[in-house]
């Protein structure tokens, strides 16, 4: 299965990794400083595709694999396998079974969580890290969903609950459901009370300009063949993640990063995000940060390609030496 993007060919495989099947769409040399690409939710390796090209055409070696539960990796079936030392897992091992001892890394959404997480496990692998839309919250004194208690509008709140939001996706095709969270533009993804976020969320009646009918099929095909549950159970183990992490209490991310964010994005405009980011708390715990604010909404890579990708390269560069 391959297909050229940009010029450069995108190579498909499959490597067996900490006990699964990570799926991995590569593109770019096969020598070139590798930059490891982690999507959020609900996407794919494909959410990267404009990255991918940009970073080949700069001699890069692009990796972007579908994290387990997505895609055509393995979707196990425990909730439980979805902690984020798992997610962290997949990828070390990926990394070593590739023998890349240090990498680039590009993250975004949750995607951006597990590059945090990547970091603070194991800042040895990492020249540099570039995260989009989710920055580095510090451990917090109580779990999610105590600090959310009473909140059950909220998405994080119903995706909680097993087999519930699953219920209402059945609801709509799966083209829809993403069309619904790629559309998003309000500040606050919560329901109010009695509705369901699905139901809640609004799906454009117009096409997004980000993202084409073939391409949001190629998602659809694949979340169809794959279900939501896995994706799901990412937010379900948050509270286990939080209790896990309490070794990392206090710890600070050394690993230099460039924070992209859109100023539009409904992340950076709930849960005092916007204050935490510009008020200096952010750099308290990423010593090593750059912070850019462009325009844009939730889906920044995909929404202002071109942007990002200088963004991207501008910096990675740094660590790479120049190339032409």
């Amino acid at each position: 299965a391959e297909a050229a993007m940009g010029g450069e060919v995108v190579r498909h495989w499959n490597a067996d990794v900490n006990g699964i099947s990570l799926h991995v769409a590569e593109q770019g040399p096969a020598d070139g400083p590798p930059v490891l690409l982690i999507h959020g939710f609900p996407e794919l390796w494909l959410s990267w595709r404009h990255q991918m090209a940009a970073l080949a055409a700069r001699g890069f070696r692009a990796l972007a694999p579908d994290l387990r539960g997505y895609g055509d990796s393995t979707v196990p079936d425990d909730p439980a396998a979805y902690t984020v030392f798992h997610i962290v897992g997949d990828l070390v091992a990926l990394l070593d079974h590739l023998a890349l001892p240090k990498v680039m890394v590009v993250g975004h959404d949750l995607g951006a969580q597990v590059a945090w997480h990547l970091c603070l496990f194991r800042p040895d692998m990492l020249l540099a890290v570039v995260n989009l839309g989710v920055p580095f919250f510090p451990r917090g004194p109580s779990s999610l969903s105590e600090a959310f208690a009473g909140r059950d509008g909220l998405y994080i709140m119903q995706f909680q609950e097993p087999g519930r939001a699953e219920r209402a996706f059945a609801r709509y095709d799966v083209a829809t459901v993403l069309k619904k969270f790629f559309s998003i533009e309000i500040d606050d993804l919560t329901a109010p009370p009695g509705v369901e976020i699905i139901d809640f969320l609004e799906a454009r009646s117009t096409p997004l300009p980000w993202i084409s009918e073939e391409e949001l099929g190629q998602y659809a095909e694949k979340f169809q063949k794959s279900g939501f549950t896995g994706p799901i159970n990412y937010y379900r183990m948050m509270d286990t993640n939080w209790r896990l992490t309490a070794p990392w209490q206090n710890a600070k991310i050394m690993v230099p990063t460039k924070f992209i964010c859109g100023d539009k994005d409904t992340g950076l405009k709930s849960f005092g995000t916007e204050h935490f980011v510009k008020s200096g708390a952010f750099k308290s715990v990423v010593p090593n940060l750059e912070v850019v604010i462009i325009e844009g909404h939730h889906f920044i890579q995909q929404e202002q390609a071109e942007r990002v990708n200088s963004e991207i390269l501008s910096y990675f560069d740094k660590f790479t030496g120049e190339k032409a």
